[in-house]
């Protein structure tokens, strides 16, 4: 079909699902996506004899920059069914990122991410598309839109205090978090990783309820242990998770919190050294089982989780005593 596709073809699919154009409108088609800025509002993909209508560039919230743009990554309609997509195109980019003074080579992976994608189907706990390769070779990722929000705008929007976040809601969210590990340690026992293990990239499917991870296309080296960046974003998250979101060491401090005289150095969180990992201190009811999991991703810990497995057997010895 698109490979004969017509301005006026473009016009009645767009009148179908989007909103009409004038008559003397022209859509600027695009079966090479290389130079991804050039990919407007208006103009149309075409990723193996497909037509996808761009919408807009997609906007990614992260430590308050909620309107940062992700100009390689279009909000789209499908026209052949109407369907919305997002569209994820190539954008190579790579830093380097030290936790506790290992150091790491991350970069993007368009060709990792389409594995992943294929690697975990219609599994519960990801995000679900496919990859086309352009017209000039460029993997594109063709992205099913996840109904709903992340995880730290749900616990942010909570009205509630700690201690009855802790045994009322907490319970609930550790269940569907440790989904989440369990879906991390698949990709690990089939030799992937996520990659880039954040709390905005799991969202809340309205739907259903599960936790979904998003986004599999970093990719990084490290000699040791090909899964420890993976593993240090678990419990980033479990911490935050565990506290109800972050306590900030400003934070007590202008509090003028009691737990002060209680935290050393050795109590923050091994990459955000702002934020305390021995939550204990703070919330004396969060029994030992579970921080003593967290203070595995604190600055004093003598020893780290290994894999995914033994982070899931703390966890599950902590529900068992409950």
């Amino acid at each position: 079909m698109a490979k004969f596709i017509s301005q006026e073809i473009i016009h009645q699919m767009v009148a179908r699902w989007s909103s009409p154009r004038p008559e003397n409108y022209r859509f600027k088609i695009f079966k090479d996506t290389s130079d991804f800025f050039r990919v407007e509002y208006g103009s149309v993909v075409v990723l193996d004899e497909k037509p996808f209508l761009i919408l807009h560039n997609a906007k990614e919230g992260r430590f308050g920059l909620d309107d940062e743009e992700k100009f390689w990554v279009k909000r789209s309609v499908d026209l052949t069914d109407g369907s919305r997509k997002i569209i994820k195109l190539v954008f190579y980019e790579k830093f380097m990122a030290n936790i506790a003074g290992i150091d790491f080579e991350c970069f993007r992976s368009p060709k990792k991410e389409a594995r992943i994608l294929k690697l975990v189907g219609n599994h519960k706990n990801f995000m679900h598309g496919y990859a086309v390769e352009d017209e000039n070779g460029n993997i594109v990722r063709v992205l099913d839109v996840v109904n709903g929000k992340p995880l730290h705008i749900h616990l942010q929007n909570l009205e509630c205090d700690h201690q009855a976040y802790f045994y009322k809601l907490f319970p609930d969210i550790l269940s569907k978090y440790i989904e989440c590990i369990k879906a991390i340690k698949f990709l690990h026992e089939n030799g992937e990783k996520h990659g880039d293990i954040r709390r905005d990239h799991i969202f809340i499917d309205r739907d259903s309820g599960d936790f979904r991870w998003i986004d599999f296309d970093y990719n990084y080296r490290q000699r040791e242990n090909i899964y420890s960046y993976d593993l240090f974003g678990l419990g980033n998250i479990l911490i935050f998770l565990t506290g109800m979101g972050d306590v900030m060491m400003t934070d007590l401090k202008k509090q003028n919190h009691p737990a002060l005289s209680l935290l050393t150095d050795d109590d923050v969180n091994i990459v955000f050294h702002n934020r305390v990992a021995n939550l204990k201190k703070n919330y004396p009811y969060i029994p030992e089982t579970l921080n003593s999991a967290l203070m595995h991703f604190s600055s004093g810990a003598n020893r780290f989780y290994d894999n995914t497995g033994q982070l899931l057997e703390d966890l599950e010895e902590f529900i068992q005593t409950q």
